[in-house]
């Protein structure tokens, strides 16, 4: 498991309106690929700005994604800035792409 940031509960406590999406390493290749498939990735990011705040992962090799989400928090990363951002393919990083961009409402594989 890997947490950076803020849990979803945490901005709503603060009075702060968040945008959350999960996706599921269940729609991920390379995850299919290492037979890994249980677990994901979750965003969490300010609805206003969206400003990520926070990121939770859980499953096979998440502590690789560690650092691109402290990363993502010290830049002050939006989700259209991780959305935008082209990710190999197949690796398990797309899944953070794929997380912004359902928060976004644009998700490619699911």
């Amino acid at each position: 498991m890997v947490v950076v940031g803020l849990s979803p509960d945490e901005p709503k406590a603060q009075g702060v309106e968040t945008k959350v999406a999960l996706f599921p390493f269940a729609a991920n290749g390379r995850a299919m690929s290492l037979e890994s498939t249980d677990g994901f990735v979750r965003v969490v990011a300010r609805s206003s700005d969206h400003r990520i705040l926070g990121w939770q992962a859980v499953g096979g090799q998440v502590s690789e994604l560690s650092i691109a989400f402290v990363q993502s928090i010290e830049m002050g990363a939006t989700l259209e800035d991780i959305a935008g951002t082209i990710h190999p393919h197949p690796t398990l990083s797309e899944v953070a792409q794929e997380a912004a961009l359902r928060a976004l409402g644009h998700a490619l594989h699911i």
